[in-house]
């Protein structure tokens, strides 16, 4: 079990540093009233990241258990 964890964790590394390396091109991103030019990978990541943090906020907030009645 410990070498499948192991495998998977090396297989997504790699995977990721392949999608790194492909796209390092610049490209500008809009945001708001300024325009930012960066790495297409780090707007990749930034927009992962992003992404995740919305989810884990969101469901937080859905399986937030309701305060019992009668108690204060």
């Amino acid at each position: 079990m410990k070498k499948l964890k192991i495998i998977t964790i090396v297989v997504i590394s790699l995977l990721a540093l392949v999608v790194f390396l492909q796209n390092t091109d610049s490209v500008e991103t809009k945001l708001l009233f300024m325009t930012v030019t960066m790495s297409r990978a780090l707007l990749l990541i930034l927009t992962f990241i992003l992404g995740f943090a919305a989810g884990i906020i969101t469901t937080s907030y859905v399986l937030r258990k309701p305060p019992k009645a009668g108690k204060p």
